[in-house]
């Protein structure tokens, strides 16, 4: 399928061709067609799979093929029912589109999507509504009235309680990573903003899973909804090669990390951590090492999280430290590398970390830096994803350690039991006795020397003339 069978204006076609898009991936061959017949949508696809395409081109096509009348910022001083010496009050922003978007990576990268596919449509405005940005610098950009609004949960609903923004006009919403805002506890948002929403609307859904309570939401959201299932979030990433690496502490992680980021074939690697405060400290430390290295984690100001976001894209930073705020959100194709310095806390993180890599049909290469007592959370990992992540060893750099196997079921006899334990006492090895029954003298037993020697005169031994008085 090309993407003029999708059935796309003209102009969005110029545009897609210009930015090198040839044929449309399948969650946009599904959701394309369908959402431009009104259809309302729940979409469950794996990350880099499309899908801001799959949402943005349809609602670009209904923008174009219905433009609005050219805004009037103060419709009683246009009027001149107002002196022109008053200082103009701003009406609130009508947006025809709604995206929301769990974090502000996203939701920048979603704008900058809708830039580049919606170039040649006149007066099309789109902007971000996000936390981090001061607050008249949004102001001025939500009194241009924007056609297509998106925004993060939190911020929005600050603009919404001061009345810069209006929905009566809305015909689409969409939820972005849907699965990802509930976990981030934006339900309560959420259904704030739905309900402030016109009830014809048409709704599109996307998230990595439609289960629990993602599927709830979406069932009291969405009118007759089409669901699209392309790939489920523990689908195998085939262009992705993962490994696992035991390390014995933190000081022979740090060798192994250093080793590896020395690989020629590194063109830009980012490396997950758990905590903000340690995504800053390995960066400095990487930056002592030689390595071109710098921070992205939720505690940086906007400004500083765009600049080196950027600097990313154009090749000047070679090493990227971050929180789980960069495992969904972040399209930089010239990473090659991923590593989890710390495993992440949910197995579904992991898929979204690991692609971040092997983006747009390229090859990626994951690996995970794991502790010997943190073996759970990897065979979880692997049940979610059902693949093995193959253990593998850098000739000096081998952990002293090795993993420990799993334990062995005990076998049975013919009764059931355990073999070597009996129905009395099944439970406890043959020949261990009871915990009850053992010789309570032995909690009793006399204090031993400084030197380590037991104080109790040996078996035979005469006692003296003051003993042989206690004793009788």
């Amino acid at each position: 399928m090309t993407f003029a069978e999708t059935g796309l204006q003209e102009i969005l076609l110029k545009a897609l061709a210009e930015a090198g898009y040839q044929e449309p991936t399948p969650v946009q061959a599904q959701a394309i067609p369908a959402a431009l017949e009104g259809r309302d949508l729940l979409v469950s696809s794996q990350t880099g799979s499309g899908k801001t395409a799959a949402f943005m081109l349809p609602a670009l096509d209904r923008l174009a093929a219905q433009p609005r009348r050219p805004f009037v910022p103060d419709a009683r001083r246009a009027s001149g029912k107002e002196r022109p010496s008053s200082r103009p009050r701003l009406q609130p922003a009508r947006p025809r589109m709604l995206v929301l978007a769990p974090t502000r990576e996203l939701a920048l990268q979603v704008t900058a999507a809708t830039e580049k596919y919606g170039r040649h449509i006149r007066h099309l405005k789109a902007v971000a509504i996000l936390g981090g940005m001061p607050y008249p610098k949004q102001t001025m950009l939500l009194a241009r009235n924007p056609e297509i609004l998106v925004a993060t949960p939190g911020r929005l609903i600050d603009h919404m309680e001061s009345g810069r923004i209006d929905f009566s006009e809305l015909q689409m919403l969409v939820l972005d990573e849907a699965d990802r805002m509930l976990d981030m506890g934006f339900i309560e948002d959420i259904e704030k903003i739905v309900a402030a929403t016109p009830a014809d609307r048409q709704t599109l859904l996307f998230s990595a899973t439609l289960d629990g309570a993602v599927g709830r939401i979406a069932r009291e959201i969405t009118r007759d909804p089409l669901q699209i299932s392309i790939a489920a979030a523990h689908t195998r990433h085939e262009n992705i090669e993962q490994r696992l690496h035991f390390v014995d502490d933190l000081a022979h992680k740090n060798r192994l990390l250093d080793h590896l980021l020395r690989d020629a074939n590194i063109d830009q690697a980012l490396v997950f951590t758990a905590t903000k405060r340690e995504a800053d400290t390995l960066s400095d430390r990487l930056n002592l090492a030689g390595f071109n290295a710098a921070p992205l984690h939720g505690d940086m100001h906007q400004g500083a999280r765009n600049r080196t976001l950027n600097a990313m894209r154009r090749g000047h930073i070679r090493v990227l430290v971050a929180t789980d705020v960069a495992a969904r959100g972040i399209d930089v194709p010239t990473i090659t590398h991923v590593f989890n310095y710390d495993l992440p806390k949910f197995a579904e993180d992991y898929v979204h970390r690991i692609g971040r890599t092997g983006r747009a049909g390229r090859d990626g290469l994951a690996i995970s830096l794991v502790n010997h007592a943190e073996q759970f959370a990897v065979r979880k990992i692997e049940r979610f994803t059902k693949q093995t992540i193959p253990v593998e060893t850098v000739a000096g750099h081998e952990p002293v350690r090795r993993p420990a196997a799993k334990p062995a079921k005990p076998a049975r006899a013919k009764g059931g039991w355990p073999t070597g334990e009996t129905r009395k006492g099944a439970g406890r090895p043959q020949g261990k006795p009871a915990a009850h029954s053992q010789d309570k003298s032995r909690a009793y037993a006399a204090p031993r020397s400084p030197a380590g020697g037991d104080r109790r005169a040996p078996a035979g031994a005469k006692r003296s003339g003051a003993a042989q008085r206690r004793a009788g």
